[in-house]
């Protein structure tokens, strides 16, 4: 039996599609502009054909762009994919960015709701930041709403789901919108079977130190490889990320071909520290903030300028903001920021999963994507779904244990 179809759309680096894979999908579609994180998501997914351009250019007939590129996605056609997921850029929504309503991001989710229209996937996911919901009275979310309703998902609603519930070793948290096409019975409201999906996808709870305690203090100079780093600690977070590991999802083999069939220490690197700034950043205690500091050394300016991470709690929210300052996110224990494959491992990026380009745009990119364990779960509720809608009579909570188990090579 074939795997079930999915197309991505405002990819990135590929976290949202690396959980997606992970479920069982075949992702036969990507769609990203930002050139930097194309870079990565072709290291990594090299199977995938990808379209790197604006989405409003994707299976648009009228754009000459989509002209010359089209006799590469001879596999997206409507009726031929199960899933379309995605997240439009969330800067507009956000409660750190602009939130102007004319914000032309904020119109990003059309082309999302045009793309759902064209192919007719028998169900959706799109990701947002939970203040979505919120911007303007609720603007926005009746309208993302009313426009998956009139182009044939009446069935759809809104979750706010939390990333720590799904093994990734970070407190985020994000608006997932899931949808099924009209004229399939999934037997309930879709944010209730959503809801109900996620809720058997469930893990503990992971900290920061089961994340990352095994990795060195000592950082690559030049973003040259490393050593890996030889441990006996166990977590089940650390069977999933380490190369060496089985975990739950991931097989070593896997992770270890993604590498480049090798066990070695990745993306191993940080931005420089003044020796004034070491100094301040060790007078922070685990969980920490600027104002924990003597008032001789803190300015009183926003506490979160410098941040400790606590060793023993998930992470606070990996940002994009990383790639310009990372004060906010010091070790847990050493006398540094966190590097590139510390935050990878807090977004629950496996170590097999390997960033490409400058420093500033692996940050970027990890702080842009979507964790993926979570999409992982998302994914998986998804497979559900269409398990459900293949056999109507089966009850979403008969659906057993979850949907894919460990990721090997001839899923992908």
């Amino acid at each position: 039996m074939s795997p079930n179809r999915a197309v991505s759309l405002f990819s990135g680096c590929g976290g949202f599609c690396e959980g997606v894979r992970l479920a069982g999908f075949s992702v036969k579609a990507a769609v990203e502009l930002d050139r930097f994180a194309a870079e990565t998501y072709r290291h990594n997914f090299p199977e995938v054909p990808l379209f790197e351009g604006d989405v409003h250019d994707f299976l648009n007939p009228s754009s000459p762009v989509w002209s010359e590129e089209k006799d590469r996605f001879a596999e997206v056609a409507p009726g031929e994919v199960d899933l379309l997921f995605g997240g439009p850029p969330c800067q507009g929504y956000s409660q750190i960015g602009t939130r102007i309503l004319d914000d032309p991001r904020n119109e990003l989710y059309a082309q999302y709701v045009r793309v759902l229209k064209f192919l007719r996937p028998k169900v959706f996911l799109m990701e947002n930041v939970p203040n979505m919901l919120l911007l303007a009275k609720g603007r926005f979310k009746r309208e993302v709403l009313a426009a998956f309703a009139e182009a044939g998902y009446s069935n759809c609603g809104v979750a706010v789901v939390a990333a720590s519930d799904f093994g990734v070793p970070q407190l985020r948290r994000r608006a997932i919108f899931f949808g099924v096409r009209d004229g399939e019975d999934l037997g309930m409201d879709a944010d209730a079977f959503l809801t109900a999906a996620l809720e058997k996808e469930k893990v503990a709870e992971t900290t920061v130190h089961q994340a990352i305690r095994e990795l060195p203090e000592a950082t690559a100079i030049h973003y040259e490889p490393l050593a890996y780093p030889r441990t006996r600690a166990q977590s089940p977070v650390l069977d999933e990320l380490r190369i060496d590991r089985n975990g739950k999802w991931y097989t070593s083999d896997y992770k270890k071909e993604a590498a480049g069939g090798k066990a070695i220490l990745h993306n191993h690197h940080t931005k420089e520290i003044q020796q004034r700034r070491k100094e301040l950043i060790a007078l922070l205690k685990p969980g920490a903030k600027a104002d924990s500091l003597p008032k001789e050394i803190w300015n009183g300016a926003r506490p979160e300028k410098w941040r400790r991470l606590h060793p023993q709690k998930p992470a606070y929210t990996i940002l994009a903001q990383m790639h310009r300052d990372l004060s906010e996110w010091v070790h847990p224990e050493f006398q540094r920021w966190i590097t590139v494959r510390e935050a990878a491992r807090l977004q629950s990026f496996h170590d097999g999963f390997v960033f490409q380009t400058s420093e500033w745009q692996m940050l970027k990119q990890i702080g842009n994507a979507v964790p993926p364990l979570m999409a992982r779960a998302l994914a998986s509720a998804a497979q559900r779904a269409l398990q459900h809608l293949e056999s109507p009579g089966t009850k979403v909570l008969d659906l057993g244990v979850p949907v894919q188990q460990t990721l090997m090579l001839s899923t992908v």
